[in-house]
């Protein structure tokens, strides 16, 4: 039960915040693109909690916890957090005044991205039952390489990736984009933090890294 209604709590306080900073800005409710995000985002979520909750109530905590032990991993989350409420802000303020035009065909390509990112994201959770929010080497933990981490070495961070990059041109906003293409700087110094410590903490890992050789991208990194 306390597992329960600490999912619910979070939910419904992102829900709150997502749609606070983005009808506030856009002046009105009126906003489609602000309510198809929201849709696209928060019922596979609900989806996906609501699965963990039965099934592996264990992973739905780690991925509830969001106190990064890492020094340098919090400044990154911190940073992230910013371009995200900037994102979300800048897409609002982008309908009110109409600065950007986002064709149709656009949107509906970027709404199907999401929407298979979020796929991805839930077959690598099922895949890696170590995967947490924050840096860390659990107690018993071991070197996952099958399914999707047999071809990048950070599958959760390359699908979330595509998910986040998606969501400025679902809310139908260019300049929201450029908000949040700093993103990808941020997830390569949060991705090269987390194999210090995964290559110094966790057995097998140095090994890992030499067998799969890209990190984010097939032939790209």
């Amino acid at each position: 039960m306390k597992l329960f209604l600490r999912a619910v709590t979070k939910f419904t306080a992102g829900l709150l915040l997502v749609a606070a900073v983005l009808f506030l800005p856009a002046g009105t409710l009126a906003y489609p693109g602000g309510w198809r995000l929201i849709g696209l985002l928060f019922v596979p979520m609900l989806i996906l909690g609501a699965v963990l909750l039965v099934k592996s109530p264990a992973l739905l905590e780690k991925r509830l916890n969001a106190k990064e032990k890492e020094g340098a991993q919090k400044g990154v989350l911190a940073l992230s957090a910013l371009l995200f409420i900037a994102g979300f802000v800048v897409a609002g303020l982008d309908h009110r005044f109409a600065w950007s035009s986002v064709p149709r065909w656009a949107v509906i390509l970027a709404a199907a991205v999401l929407l298979i990112s979020y796929a991805l994201y839930a077959e690598v959770m099922r895949e890696n039952a170590y995967l947490s929010r924050t840096v860390e080497v659990q107690q018993g933990q071991r070197v996952v390489d099958t399914g999707l981490y047999g071809i990048v070495r950070h599958p959760m961070y390359a699908v979330t990736l595509w998910l986040f990059l998606s969501i400025p041109v679902v809310l139908g906003s260019w300049w929201s984009l450029l908000c949040f293409a700093p993103y990808i700087a941020l997830l390569v110094l949060r991705i090269r933090n987390e194999e210090a410590v995964l290559t110094e903490g966790l057995p097998g890992y140095a090994e890992y890294k030499k067998r799969v050789k890209y990190r984010l991208m097939p032939f790209v990194w």
